[in-house]
C-alpha cells in the first residue's frame, strides 16, 4: 500500500494535502483497497461548512458502501466532478486524480492533529 510521506491521515482512512491555506481530501490506497471496485461517488455541495467528523459524502462499491468524513473542518471550497463519470479512478490513482474535495479555512490545529504517514502505516499494518 502506498502512504505518501507528504500528507496526513485520518483513522478512517482520508488523506488530507495542506498547500496555500486550503486542504485537499481524498481516500487512502488502503481504504479503495478495502472497498474493491468503485461504482459511484457521491460528493459534498460546494460551499458547505462542515466541522471535522461530518459525512461530507459516500463510496459505493461493488462490497459496500462506506461514508467519507470531513478530516478537518472548513467550507468546501471544489468538488472532483470528474470522479462523477469515472469513480474508478478512486481505484487507480487515490492520490492525484482520485482527490474527492478541496477545503477553504482549515484550522492548523486540526490538521496538525491528523495522524502522520509512519501513525498510518502502523494503524494499517495490523
Amino acid at each position: 500500500m502506498k502512504t505518501p510521506d507528504e500528507l496526513r491521515y485520518t483513522s478512517d482512512h482520508e488523506w488530507v494535502r495542506a498547500a496555500d491555506g486550503g486542504v485537499t481530501v481524498g481516500i487512502t490506497d488502503y481504504a479503495q483497497d478495502a472497498l474493491g471496485d468503485v461504482v459511484f461517488v457521491d460528493l459534498p455541495a460546494v460551499g458547505r461548512v462542515v466541522a471535522k467528523g461530518d459525512v461530507i459524502g459516500e463510496v459505493e462499491s461493488t462490497k459496500s458502501v462506506s461514508e467519507i468524513y470531513a478530516p478537518v473542518g472548513g467550507t468546501i471550497a471544489s468538488v472532483n466532478e470528474a470522479l462523477r463519470g469515472a469513480p474508478e479512478t478512486l481505484n487507480t490513482d487515490p492520490y492525484g486524480a482520485g482527490w474527492m474535495c478541496t477545503l477553504e479555512g482549515a484550522d492548523e490545529g486540526e490538521i496538525g492533529a491528523l495522524l502522520d504517514a509512519p501513525a498510518y502505516r502502523d494503524l494499517t499494518s495490523h
